[in-house]
């Protein structure tokens, strides 16, 4: 829908974060934080699990691209596996990238043309993936999402994942933010007590709502 379109229709954009960074930075906490200030969230993750459900196209490309190494008793996609060979083979990932993205993307796409007739503020997308699957061009801003390695192995540790596992997912991601900071416009640094940062996030969220107006940059947010 064209800028005209809406005019016509008296609908609203919704302004459009996305929010991006390296696993046990906070992604899903910062997102249910803006949620409570009335922001429409989008967890690419929770779409990846429904695009690749038993009966999706997705979840038949992916049983016939990575065969019966992933495939459950019950003959649907075993989760677990699926993580263990892309985690350990950049290739494979890849390959399970380009079947799900284009599908994670027109439901993310939906989402947000739902969030514009919903009347609310902003939609926030979170993803992993947010820049390489192209989902940051369709954003107003992207927010990297991070902290000290230190507080991320910490939190890792805290949600009683096996240590070898979190160990393989962070070196995947290898200098995530480094790579991702030049394409944001803010960054928030999730070190400190949790209250702090929220407060932190809060002011980002109402920045960003103002910058529609014009005149700011990247902002960032630190401990």
């Amino acid at each position: 829908m064209t800028r005209e379109d809406r005019a016509r229709s008296g609908v609203a954009r919704a302004l459009r974060i996305g929010i991006t960074g390296p696993i046990g930075c906070g992604k899903s906490t910062v997102a249910g934080w803006l949620a409570a200030r009335g922001a429409a969230v989008v967890d690419a993750d929770v779409l990846a699990r429904a695009v690749t459900a038993p009966g999706e196209p997705a979840h038949e490309a992916v049983l016939a691209r990575f065969g019966d190494a992933v495939r459950a008793v019950d003959g649907t996609l075993d989760r677990a596996a699926l993580a263990r060979v892309v985690f350990a083979d950049a290739s494979a990932l890849q390959d399970l990238e380009a079947i799900v993205h284009p599908a994670v993307r027109v439901r993310i796409l939906a989402a947000m043309a739902a969030a514009d007739a919903a009347g609310a503020p902003a939609v926030v997308v979170e993803a992993i993936k947010l820049v390489e699957s192209g989902l940051a061009d369709v954003c107003d801003e992207t927010w990297l999402i991070a902290c000290a390695p230190a507080t991320q192995r910490d939190r890792l540790a805290a949600r009683g994942g096996v240590a070898t596992d979190t160990e393989r997912r962070v070196a995947a991601q290898g200098d995530l933010v480094g790579r991702l900071r030049p394409r944001v416009t803010r960054i928030l640094w999730t070190d400190g007590p949790p209250g702090d940062v929220e407060r932190r996030a809060a002011r980002l969220y109402e920045a960003a709502l103002a910058a529609r107006a014009g005149g700011e940059n990247t902002t960032e947010g630190g401990a």
